[in-house]
């Protein structure tokens, strides 16, 4: 199983914390957010991942060096940011002949169980699972509308009057058909670009584990805070 770990962000709404460290290595409870995914890959069979990478990609590149994991790493860095789905769409040779991959954004911090959001991808064989979390501010998040039976029925990104209380939690489940989907352009973003073109054809699944976006000063201390009792339960 492959994935892919979106890490290349600039981390703005972290500053001053990423002013000389990349969101995905600040660090929660004394380990590097990276780490966490590695070990959630390895939980879940994940045997092949691509981070890419542009902020400050010699730290990113370094701490893999200096560090061993299970998986096969394939860095990907781009000068110019392209997107979350230009990222895929640049790097589709990496999923060629996978039946289905993990997309994953690395700002998140999650124990989510993968193992049953893949059997429901399978259930339903959509061109997208995509996870999703009731956040506390939808304002700032993308609002998912679902049937009954978990279909998407309306996307927005961003929205000021939410229709919904479910947020896209940044952890997709992709079959190889997702690529016919992405625009051919740079940067190509999955909240405005791509999730809107997959209402009726993807849907979306409720995390019942931990996930908390760390995108923001608020929600990385709140992390912080929280992510200690989560590992002991």
């Amino acid at each position: 199983m492959k994935a892919f770990l979106l890490a290349a962000g600039l981390g703005t709404r972290l500053r001053p914390l990423t002013l000389r460290t990349p969101k995905c290595l600040l660090p929660v409870n004394g380990k590097p957010l990276l780490s966490y995914w590695f070990d959630l890959f390895t939980q879940y069979s994940i045997t092949d991942v691509l981070i890419n990478t542009h902020y400050l990609p010699e730290k990113v590149n370094q701490y893999f060096k200096n560090n061993s994991f299970t998986q096969n790493i394939k860095i990907s860095y781009e000068s110019v940011l392209l997107g979350s789905a230009g990222t895929v769409l640049n790097n589709k040779d990496f999923i060629r002949g996978e039946n289905e991959f993990f997309i994953c954004y690395a700002d998140n911090l999650t124990n989510a169980n993968l193992f049953k959001m893949l059997e429901f991808h399978r259930l339903k064989n959509p061109v997208l699972t995509c996870a999703l979390f009731e956040p506390p501010n939808l304002s700032s998040c993308g609002v998912v509308t679902l049937a009954k039976d978990g279909l998407i029925t309306d996307f927005e990104e961003k929205p000021q009057k939410p229709k919904s209380r479910w947020a896209n939690a940044g952890i997709f489940i992709a079959s190889p058909w997702l690529i016919d989907y992405i625009p051919k352009k740079y940067p190509c973003d999955f909240g405005f670009d791509v999730l809107p073109k997959l209402i009726n054809k993807s849907y979306g699944y409720r995390i019942n584990e931990f996930l908390m976006d760390i995108g923001t000063t608020d929600g990385y201390y709140k992390a912080n805070e929280l992510w200690p009792q989560v590992i002991k339960t």
